[in-house]
């Protein structure tokens, strides 16, 4: 048994989490096509050890420790719909390729429409995600990201609606169905030149309220947990542009009992995982905290962390903001050029500085998300009020043009109405000579 999922309540559950290890994937495997009941997570996790200063080797049966998100699930795996694959099917007409709006590691995402729980009122927008049998994720991401999120809860993650899971005629069928994000990734809006620049403002919004995501996956639980996989593709924006954290696939547990970390197999994604984590697969909630600078300065500059096209100073996106220091004259040169200049120098030199904290070598040097969010609010706070005072009390010299303009119209209105006039005078002279040429004209014909 691994030492990481030893029960922490009451001797007697020791023998019954033991047990639970012995399922398969569901509480009673009988049930294959019309089970009920959710999914439980197979511990299958021999290469994942915590450790620490602290090593403790005897039994821990203290009814004061947290439970492990397994635990946590039983309580409320009742919230979340299982679903029939027939019924999903219908939802996507058949995994209409016209309705596939999204691809990853593990398998095709699918738009699709399922009838509310009690059966009543209109469809319910929804994505589907679909387990690809030969995928680079598998049952066990599945699983892990259904006991995820089955258990959190927080408007700056994503909301698991329900899953399905059959083993029938078409093999095995695994889909997780989720909340349908209207306007799809942060990675589309800062990379993607059909989608129109993300605005400043919501920009900061995106940073602050996924930084508060974060912070509630480390501290808001009884339990630890780390994400290992915060990056742009998985922040997905709702029709207001919140941002809600997905994919928890990778998700693990964070140490416990005084340990300093756990090990396991280096996984994520190149470009986002923390060097320390990469160097000796010691997994810590700072390891999230470096991806999350990593994504700040995407946020900032409008560039991916890595982009091979580019010059070979400016391909590796950390490496290229360390030219640029935030306190130093050149560095809105980083800022993203769609941009057009329309946001605060200010709050974008603090932003990239605690990015740059984030961002340190020692993970213990970085700092904890809810100081990250604490951090957010302060610099956003500040940079509303300077905008604020910039619009109700413009300076004297905000006045002074304005006031140079409109005497400067007052004079060409006065020159133009001299012109003008003057051009009439000649008409009538004109007129006036041409009359009287006509009148010579009939007297020396002899018209009376």
């Amino acid at each position: 048994m691994p030492k990481n999922h030893i029960p922490k309540e009451i001797c007697f559950k020791l023998f019954k989490f033991h047990a639970m290890k012995c399922f398969h994937y569901f509480k009673d495997k009988s049930r294959s096509k019309g089970q009920r009941s959710a999914p439980e997570l197979k511990e299958e996790r021999k290469s994942e050890e915590y450790s620490g200063p602290d090593r403790i080797t005897k039994s821990s049966c203290s009814a004061a420790s947290p439970r492990s998100i397994p635990e946590l699930y039983e309580e409320k795996a009742h919230n979340l719909r299982v679903f029939s694959f027939s019924e999903l099917r219908q939802a996507t007409h058949d995994f209409n390729l016209l309705l596939k709006i999204g691809e990853g590691g593990f398998g095709s995402v699918y738009k699709g429409s399922i009838k509310p729980f009690d059966g009543k009122g209109e469809p319910v927008v929804v994505a589907i995600k679909k387990l690809d049998k030969h995928g680079l994720q598998g049952h066990k991401q599945w699983v892990a990201e259904v006991q995820f999120l089955g258990v959190v809860d927080h408007p700056n993650l994503v909301k698991l609606i329900g899953y399905c899971a059959v083993d029938g005629e078409r093999g095995i069928q695994r889909l997780l169905v989720y909340e349908f994000m209207q306007n799809k990734s942060l990675e589309d809006h800062l990379f993607r030149r059909v989608f129109p620049p993300l605005p400043w403002k919501t920009r900061l919004q995106i940073i602050l309220e996924a930084a508060e995501g974060l912070a509630y996956l480390h501290e808001g639980l009884e339990v630890q947990v780390i994400y290992r996989d915060f990056k742009a593709s998985n922040v997905l924006l709702d029709e207001n542009f919140n941002p809600k954290l997905s994919d928890f696939g990778l998700a693990r547990e964070g140490p416990m009992d005084g340990r300093s970390h756990v090990s396991t197999a280096v996984v994520g994604t190149y470009g986002y995982a923390a060097p320390d984590y990469v160097q000796t697969g010691h997994l810590t909630d700072k390891s999230d905290v470096w991806s999350f600078g990593v994504v700040v300065y995407e946020i900032l500059t409008g560039r991916r962390s890595l982009e091979r096209g580019r010059p070979k100073a400016e391909q590796k996106l950390l490496d290229w903001v360390k030219l640029f220091p935030a306190d130093g004259k050149m560095f809105s040169s980083i800022m993203d050029p769609r941009l057009q200049n329309q946001f605060s120098i200010r709050a974008a030199r603090e932003i990239a500085k605690l990015a740059d904290t984030c961002l340190l070598n020692s993970p213990k040097d970085r700092p904890k998300m809810s100081q990250v969010v604490e951090r957010l609010k302060q610099i956003i706070q500040v940079s509303d009020e300077e905008n604020a005072q910039e619009i109700e009390s413009p300076e004297v010299s905000d006045i002074e043009p304005a006031e140079t303009e409109k005497t400067s119209n007052q004079v060409n209105v006065s020159e133009s109405w001299k012109r003008r006039m003057a051009h009439l005078a000649k008409l009538g002279e004109h007129a006036e000579g041409a009359s009287r040429r006509r009148l010579m004209m009939l007297q020396r014909a002899g018209v009376p």
